[in-house]
């Protein structure tokens, strides 16, 4: 049908508007493209090339080189050693079971291990680097490197790995490091970028924990170029990372290792104190572990071996082992009978082998009694009932307050795992916690070391290092980080009458100098060196009336585990003390025939520097030490001159 003339000129309006709106939107787009074009290429230039520059670069962290840790005189016992491995990182790798496969061609790979790292890899961002192998040789190393082409993902790294070279000796004071856990990231909160780097290890027991923000050191950084598969291309610049403080611990490593082999095959330990700093020189616990079988990841083999020794190699017994301190306790009732003015030290007390308290006997350990007793006798003698008649006029609560005064019963911060306070019981304490009533039965056992009374070794040490100054000794262990002294000053004069105390010490010196002492047989005959000492044998189990009626039964008629522990404390030079050394033998049997003779031996090796000559014991007795001395497995040492490091 023919459209009229008006109806042509109004379709051609439309058109026209509808062309004036399409080309005018599309204008509008051009110009929104336009502007979006130039913002993007010239006003966001700088910014998306910054980002294109980081598509290429990675920022890697640095490990730092953990703090070393040195004895005394300047000898290692905890170093850095090269450690060549290889790690992997997820996204960089085509196919991580591919990968690993070509690498087992060039590398021996624990089949176990490997699993275990590639389900880590899986567990963890696709970016973490995650430690393949490790301990490679250099030849392995180098088959890594020259097919790294062929290994993406797969990066060779040179790395720093804890070694202890003393082992033994020192494992109890180090401890040891190992890796990062997701246990350890919880249970510290430690958010140090740092632990992230693979394979990263800290400190997990004793000084290497308790020294960790010191030894750790802080990461570094680099710049590196990478390509398309993640190959690293070349270092554009790095930040090194700061290593760790140096740590020097007051020990002296040839002192150390004697009284490691002195007791040898003994469940025992021993601390040796400089009685005028507090400077811990030895601090041994038999029988010990390698902890670089930690480091290198201990093997469920060797870990049970340790965990199921009946003398407890884990164990550090100087710091957390608590005993019964038997008669070396007998001091602290001494001292507070004659600070409180209760007893005149030449008053005599009759010792019968007993005493009666009510319907019971308490003991002396000698059946037949001593007969009658001055304070020095008692002491010399180690009357068990002149004490119990002290006590009974001084009462514990005064016992345990000259007992905390000598640092009994107290917590001594140490770097070391586990510091244990012991436990020196009062009225309130036994009410509180055994909901019963202090009794007088309680404090007659007290005051021989039994019953409720709990003392470590590093105690025992620390209260011998009092009674040898009469000031307030705090224990160190550590002499400088990174250069700086860690020496602590003493807490003062203990605020004693120095005429008591010199009673006590003469009582000390007739244990080990006068001919009815209990350890005269473990005396000194090296000039100007007498010992002052007191020996201690703890029960570890109840005597009834029916076994004492029958006899009782000798340590050698007991299973290991029911013997008495065998405990000495001594001091020396008696006339001027320069060390105090604590010594306690588990289930050892006698404290003057088993923890004397090792106290003595580990005495006269700290005076001497070296092995003790024969000279420096009594006469009958130096074929037999000199036997001993043969038998001992000592480490070769030099001497404080030859490593530059003499004691200042």
């Amino acid at each position: 049908m023919k459209r009229s003339q008006k109806e042509v000129e109004d379709s051609a309006r439309k058109v026209g508007r509808r062309s004036l709106i399409m080309g005018g939107a599309m204008l509008a787009t051009g110009a929104v493209l336009a502007a979006r074009m130039r913002y993007l290429q010239v006003e966001r230039a700088s910014d998306f090339r910054l980002l294109a520059e980081e598509n290429r670069i990675n920022i890697q962290l640095l490990s730092p080189a953990r703090g070393l840790i040195y004895d005394r005189y300047g000898r290692l016992v905890a170093a850095n050693e090269q450690n060549y491995r290889v790690v992997m990182v997820r996204e960089n790798a085509d196919d991580v079971d591919e990968v690993l496969e070509r690498l087992s061609r060039l590398v021996n790979l624990d089949m176990g291990a490997m699993a275990r790292a590639r389900d880590e890899m899986m567990s963890r961002a696709p970016f973490v680097p995650v430690t393949i192998a490790d301990r490679l040789s250099w030849e392995e190393f180098s088959s890594v490197a020259v097919n790294a082409p062929s290994l993406p993902g797969i990066t060779p790294e040179v790395g720093l790995s804890r070694v202890y070279p003393l082992g033994q000796d020192f494992a109890h004071i180090t401890g040891y490091v190992g890796p990062v856990s997701d246990y350890y990231l919880q249970s510290s909160g430690d958010t140090d970028p740092v632990l992230q780097i693979p394979d990263f290890q800290v400190g997990r027991y004793a000084a290497e924990a308790q020294l960790e923000q010191d030894l750790r050191g802080e990461a570094g950084t680099r710049r590196v170029e990478v390509n398309a598969a993640g190959r690293i291309m070349r270092e554009l610049d790095r930040d090194p990372a700061t290593p760790g403080d140096d740590v020097q611990l007051t020990v002296d490593a040839g002192l150390q290792n004697f009284a490691q082999a002195r007791m040898a095959g003994e469940s025992a330990s021993a601390v040796v104190m400089e009685v005028e700093t507090g400077e811990i020189i030895a601090m041994a616990s038999s029988p010990s572990f390698d902890p670089n079988l930690f480091v290198r990841g201990i093997s469920v083999a060797d870990y049970n071996t340790l965990t199921e020794d009946p003398y407890r190699p884990l164990a550090s017994k100087p710091v957390q082992g608590t005993y019964p301190p038997g008669s070396t306790f007998k001091m602290m009732t001494a001292l507070a009978g004659l600070e409180m003015g209760l007893i005149d030290p030449e008053e005599l007390i009759n010792c019968i082998g007993y005493i009666e308290l009510g319907t019971r006997r308490f003991h002396c350990w000698k059946r037949s009694g001593h007969g009658r007793m001055d304070m020095n006798n008692g002491l010399a003698q180690s009357c068990d009932v002149y004490y119990y008649e002290l006590s009974q006029r001084v009462g514990i609560d005064a016992i345990a307050a000259m007992s905390r005064r000598f640092g009994l019963g107290e917590h001594h911060e140490l770097p070391l795992s586990a510091v244990s306070e012991g436990l020196i019981p009062t009225r309130d304490w036994k009410r509180a916690n055994r909901g019963a009533d202090w009794v007088v039965g309680d404090t007659l056992n007290a005051t021989i070391g039994q019953g409720f009374v709990l003392a470590s070794p590093l105690q025992l040490a620390i209260m011998t290092s009092r009674l040898a100054t009469g000031r307030m000794i705090r224990p160190s262990l550590v002499r400088t980080v990174n250069g700086v002294s860690a020496r602590m000053d003493d807490g003062g004069d203990l605020g004693l009458d120095p005429a008591n105390l010199e009673i006590v010490r003469r009582g000390m010196w007739s244990v080990n100098n006068a001919p009815r002492g209990t350890a005269y047989r473990m005396r000194s005959e090296a000039e100007g060196f007498e010992i002052a000492g007191k020996s201690g044998t703890s029960q570890v189990r109840n005597i009834t009336m029916a076994e004492r009626a029958t006899g009782v039964l000798g340590d050698d008629e007991l299973p290991w585990n029911r013997r008495d522990h065998a405990l000495f404390v001594a001091y020396a030079p008696a006339d001027n003390p320069r060390y105090a050394v604590s010594v306690v033998v588990e289930h050892g049997g006698s404290g003057s025939g088993v923890a004397a003779p090792i106290a003595r031996d580990i005495l006269l090796r700290a005076h001497f520097g070296e092995m003790p000559p024969l000279s420096a014991y009594p006469v009958n007795q130096r074929r037999g030490i000199e036997e001993m001395q043969d038998q001992l497995d000592l480490r070769s040492f030099e001497t404080p001159e030859e490593t530059g490091r003499v004691q200042t």
